[in-house]
């Protein structure tokens, strides 16, 4: 049961690390190939780093790193060691793919279509923030601070990032003096928001089923073991057979349907399954409560 156990920690860690690369890849390729070369700034670190690019030279890389170690000194006793290890991670992969970036490629794709490289690169740079985000890793930055809030908060991490990287895009004007960057820049803003929150909510995603057949302790003793989901009981009575029947109830992930569903066609093809969509599970095994705690302080008689 102990391998079991740490074969399945070790490769839930390896895709977490696995995720969290390709997402700092997406976003690299994002910043640097079609924003930075366009003069088009994102939110967050990488476009104060942007800024300090355009008014002194100073590369991205360098200015992303150093400001980012400082937040996570910072963001340390908040998140957790195991947050801001994969953060680190992120962090160090997209430095290093930046570095690569700007020491190989010097083009400048879509230079006369500056709206076109702002949607696509705002596209590439939210998928691969969503895809750090749901892997338990950010990029640094606001979205620590969005991390830190949606921790005790049950508030949109992509809105979260939407408020805190206003300032920062209307604050390149002063560097540009262009208007029609700026507003370039709210755009990738808006768009980089909502593919953060469509692919954090399609990784989380959960569904519930009910399900009725005469073999239910079966399927729940079968789902129980794999998918390694609970199974809940209930009695119910069938209004057109007049029967006393048993209903399970499940809650699950999207990704773990199919299989559920491959279970109970092999167990019994003749199940009734009902299969939802669910806003938001929370408990052991989902989603930890996402409430404000009041501490009350105890008055001594």
């Amino acid at each position: 049961m102990n391998y079991q156990l740490n074969r399945a920690t070790f490769l839930r860690e390896l895709r977490d690390y696995v995720f969290i690369t390709i997402g700092m890849i997406s976003y690299c390729i994002g910043w640097t190939i079609f924003l930075l070369p366009n003069n088009i700034t994102t939110g967050g670190v990488a476009g104060v780093s942007s800024i300090l690019f355009w008014a002194s030279g100073i590369p991205v890389q360098v200015s992303y790193f150093v400001i980012n170690a400082a937040l996570l000194l910072v963001a340390l006793r908040l998140l957790g060691l195991k947050f801001c290890i994969k953060t680190i991670f992120a962090v160090v992969v997209l430095t290093s793919g930046a570095t690569i970036a700007s020491a190989t490629y010097d083009g400048h794709l879509l230079s006369d279509q500056p709206f076109m490289a702002a949607i696509i690169g705002s596209v590439f740079c939210g998928c691969g923030v969503g895809l750090g985000l749901s892997s338990n890793g950010s990029t640094g930055g606001t979205d620590i601070i969005a991390a830190v809030i949606s921790k005790y908060r049950d508030i949109s991490l992509g809105r979260v990032i939407l408020i805190c990287d206003v300032i920062i895009i209307t604050s390149s004007y002063f560097v540009l003096r262009d208007w029609e960057r700026v507003i370039y820049g709210y755009v990738v803003l808006y768009v980089t928001a909502f593919c953060i929150d469509q692919v954090v909510n399609s990784m989380r995603r959960s569904v519930q089923f009910f399900i009725i057949s005469d073999k239910y302790e079966e399927i729940g003793n079968r789902i129980n073991h794999d998918p390694h989901r609970g199974c809940t009981v209930i009695n119910a009575h069938g209004m057109y057979s007049g029967r006393e029947v048993k209903m399970l109830f499940v809650l699950a992930k999207q990704a773990e349907s199919a299989k559920i569903f491959a279970l109970i066609d092999e167990i019994d093809p003749r199940a009734f399954v009902s299969q939802s969509a669910v806003i938001g599970v929370y408990g052991e095994g989902f989603d930890r409560f996402k409430v404000k705690r009041r501490h009350t302080a105890q008055q001594e008689s």
